[in-house]
């Protein structure tokens, strides 16, 4: 049986239901926190029940939901911020971080390795995080859902493509770890999406545009549905 190098939390904290995760590598005990926000003391206190040390932060994408809690906890620890270049650029903050990146780098936290993955649409930089067979998707692919597109910097366009690659690019075991709770569950796997994700469906991109934009009405929580044998034109 294979084993990771590392653990990783979970914390569901805000008025609109984030996932705050901590990666715990094993071998060093370092700690990355993925968008930190909400409530720092229970991040902190969680890593510090653990016994470990907040060496790295990293960020999916940069709206208030995501980074209210980045200030705090880089106050708090010595460590280090990572985001896409891309991201800083639109956000116009840390531009001259030593640790901003492009898609396709790995971060190394100990003995684990993180890839980073640009998957544009919710906002111009916005990352995944992948991490052996596990992915944590921030606001670009939900349980049964997808990042919203009408906010600025949103681009359906972008959305229908990095979701593609997604799709493409991981086995279907790969668990999915979204950055809110908004479905019926709070993780899938990508063969679960590929079936029941309706964002996961298309092979057109002016049909997933329509759809994202006007046709979806989102209900709570996101469910699945069935794989269409063909859409209709």
């Amino acid at each position: 049986m294979t084993t990771t190098p590392y653990t990783l939390h979970a914390l569901e904290l805000g008025r609109m239901n984030n996932f705050i995760y901590v990666i715990h590598d094993r071998a060093s005990d370092r700690a990355a926190v993925v968008d930190p926000a909400w409530d720092v003391p229970s991040i902190i206190a969680l890593t510090e029940r653990q016994g470990l040390k907040i060496t790295d932060i990293l960020l999916t994408h940069s709206h208030f939901d995501h980074i209210n809690g980045v200030e705090a906890l880089l106050e708090h620890s010595d460590a280090q911020l990572h985001l896409l270049k891309a991201e800083a650029a639109f956000w116009n903050r840390y531009l001259d971080l030593p640790t901003l990146h492009e898609g396709g780098d790995r971060i190394a936290l100990g003995e684990t390795a993180i890839e980073i993955l640009h998957t544009p649409g919710h906002t111009p930089g916005s990352a995944c995080y992948r991490l052996n067979d596990q992915v944590l998707t921030g606001d670009t692919l939900f349980v049964f859902g997808c990042g919203r597109c009408d906010l600025r910097g949103g681009d359906p366009e972008q959305m229908y493509h990095s979701l593609r690659r997604l799709g493409e690019r991981l086995p279907g075991g790969t668990v999915i770890r979204p950055g809110h709770n908004y479905g019926i569950t709070p993780t899938s796997t990508m063969l679960d999406q590929s079936d029941g994700n309706p964002f996961l469906h298309f092979d057109d991109c002016p049909r997933f545009v329509e759809y994202r934009m006007h046709l979806h009405d989102r209900e709570e929580p996101y469910r699945p549905e069935p794989r269409p044998h063909r859409r209709p034109h």
